[in-house]
């Protein structure tokens, strides 16, 4: 069967149940594809040999987080009668407590949500600002060349906490004491950290644990917790409980801002009351491309969303299911495509209150077909440019929720990298975030550090549409990787025929090395980082095109997604396998 073929029994059906109807098609498609997998994972008796689980199945809600106490939390919410959105926020809160190390409220938030009710499709940027006082003359004044990654200049404001409740305002059903009760009582009562939490806590305590008040919230018997400790966190549960009694003011305005300020110029940092009490989230329209009759949806910059639609607009052009997952001419394909839409995310991604960011051209099948005429089949691009008009480490917690009104919510928090900037104002139980340091000190870059400008942001949530109705909430955490997994997932569902949870599971390759929006520049094509799991016959064609090629160093993002099957009435989820993560349902 060709994949013209594929494609045409896909259509004018419910898209999963023609996904799944077609996968056995898709199979001899890609049966020579499937050879170039080194390993073909587990002994299955249904699905693709590389998935390590089946989707999970269930009619009324689900939830798909990077934990399992804080997946459990999410049902809890739901069976208690919240919304998806109550839901989401219950779980990012757990997630701050149990997940420190990629989440929290000292960060930002990002978030897609589908309003059944309004059929609607609402973006939310909760993304803080530079303080007033961090300009380009005080970085030059003291000769800093570059913004530090720890320690208080890379402090921006929070935007999390003002994201909760823009979110619960708009989409709440339960009251917020009610849904931040849960994340209260296990900070209270202690919770076993789990094996990826405590491996990160270990590479945190080496770089950030000599800032002051970081021992006192997260080494309190001497050390970080080793898996399978109890931790607990009675600051960070006073916080919480602060804010669910007196609301966001308490946060910017109140006792909470007062400490982070206090703490901030203890340390030699930017951030004061006034910056905290200016704060504003801002509710914007996603924006999106069709990739072969999937509607992908992403939030417009400061974020870099948008790379992937431009991605995916290049990528169209190509037989991409003829090539073969795991094939040579699919990763270069791959790669080449990223390469392009890096460089106009290092040119023109920036806050659209202070520069041009001309959205709806970089996303166009217009310059997507200009683009891709610039890639050779046979050789890998050392060098790249922006189109003229006639950053890579982050770690983050992505989670999705759906409720049984059909309301989906797409939801994604970070510190930035990791534990952030390592500032741990030790009353309050939480890092604050490092996000300030993706700004350029370039005068002429869109980018550049401006008082009360929104840094470049990596964390992006996604949403697929099809024919205007919800399809599917997804994300993938990780830095530069985001839009990159984005993309392999969506590729990996359309193009190459797999299901929810084989779309996550199967190998995935990060590049790095491309030009970024704090000013540094590609000039030796980059690196290609590849997983376990591709073939050594590949892995030497793609170093014979001119590939680089590092090794596999972990860093491929965490990927959870929930898709709703209309038909039936029901939702799959699937979770990251390279977490420690749950999607359940109910």
């Amino acid at each position: 069967m060709t994949a013209s073929a594929i494609m045409d029994c896909r259509d004018g059906a419910e898209p999963w149940m023609k996904l799944t109807t077609c996968l056995i098609c898709t199979a001899f498609l890609l049966a020579g594809s499937v050879t170039t997998m080194a390993d073909p994972g587990y002994d299955r008796f249904t699905g693709r040999a590389h998935a390590s689980r089946s989707e999970v199945i269930a009619p009324h809600g689900m939830v798909a987080t990077s934990h399992p106490l804080a997946t459990q939390i999410g049902l809890d919410i739901l069976k208690a009668g919240g919304s998806a959105v109550d839901a989401a926020i219950a779980a990012n809160a757990a997630l701050g407590l149990m997940e420190p190390t990629g989440s929290g409220i000292g960060g930002d938030l990002f978030a897609i949500v589908w309003d059944a009710q309004g059929e609607e499709l609402a973006g939310l940027n909760a993304s803080g600002r530079a303080p007033k006082a961090m300009t380009l003359d005080y970085f030059r004044d003291r000769g800093i060349d570059t913004i530090p990654k720890f320690g208080p200049l890379p402090v921006s404001v929070p935007g999390a906490v003002d994201g909760w409740f823009e979110l619960h305002d708009r989409y709440g059903r339960l009251p917020m004491t009610d849904v931040l009760a849960p994340a209260i009582r296990y900070a209270r009562e202690g919770f076993p950290v789990s094996e990826v939490v405590a491996h990160y806590f270990r590479i945190n305590r080496d770089r950030i644990g000599h800032y002051p008040g970081f021992k006192d919230v997260y080494m309190p018997g001497g050390d970080v917790p080793q898996k399978g400790d109890v931790f607990r966190n009675p600051n960070l549960a006073d916080t919480y409980e602060s804010i669910a009694k007196n609301g966001r003011d308490e946060f910017y305005k109140g006792d909470i801002a007062r400490i982070i300020v206090a703490y901030m110029i203890e340390q030699g940092g930017l951030l004061r009351y006034e910056d905290l009490a200016a704060h504003t989230s801002e509710w914007v329209t996603p924006v999106s491309t069709n990739y072969r009759g999937w509607d992908v949806y992403e939030l417009p910059p400061n974020g870099q969303g948008i790379a992937a639609l431009q991605m995916l607009n290049i990528l169209e052009g190509f037989d991409i299911a003829a090539m073969g997952f795991g094939s040579a001419d699919y990763l270069h394909t791959l790669v080449e495509a990223k390469k392009l839409a890096f460089e106009d995310r290092a040119r023109y991604y920036a806050d659209p209150d202070f520069a041009e960011v001309p959205v709806d051209w970089l996303i166009s099948k217009e310059y997507a077909a200009e683009r891709r005429e610039l890639i050779s089949p046979e050789r890998a691009a050392q060098t790249a440019t922006a189109g003229e008009r006639q950053l890579e480490e982050g770690d983050t917690i992505y989670l999705t929720v759906a409720d049984a009104a059909g309301n989906m919510v797409s939801l994604i928090q970070s510190n930035y990298r990791g534990m952030g900037s390592g500032m741990t104002p030790r009353e309050l139980g939480f890092v604050l975030q490092n996000r300030a340091e993706l700004f350029a000190l370039d005068e002429d870059h869109a980018n550049v550090v401006a008082g009360g400008k929104r840094p470049f942001h990596t964390i992006i949530p996604a949403f697929v549409m099809k024919d205007g109705r919800p399809l599917m909430s997804f994300g993938l955490m990780g830095g530069s990787m985001q839009p990159q997994g984005h993309v392999q997932i969506i590729v990996n569902m359309l193009d190459f025929g797999m299901n929810l949870q084989e779309a996550g599971d199967a190998a995935r390759v990060n590049h790095k090395g491309s030009s970024t929006p704090t000013g540094s520049t590609m000039t030796d094509g980059g690196v290609v980082h590849l997983e376990n799991g591709f073939d050594d016959a590949m892995r030497e064609e793609l170093e014979r095109r001119g590939h680089t090629l590092g090794p596999s160093d972990g860093g491929f993002g965490g990927y959870q997604a929930i898709m709703f099957e209309a038909a039936q009435g029901v939702y799959y989820g699937a979770s990251e396998s390279r977490k420690d993560g749950q999607a359940a349902g109910y």
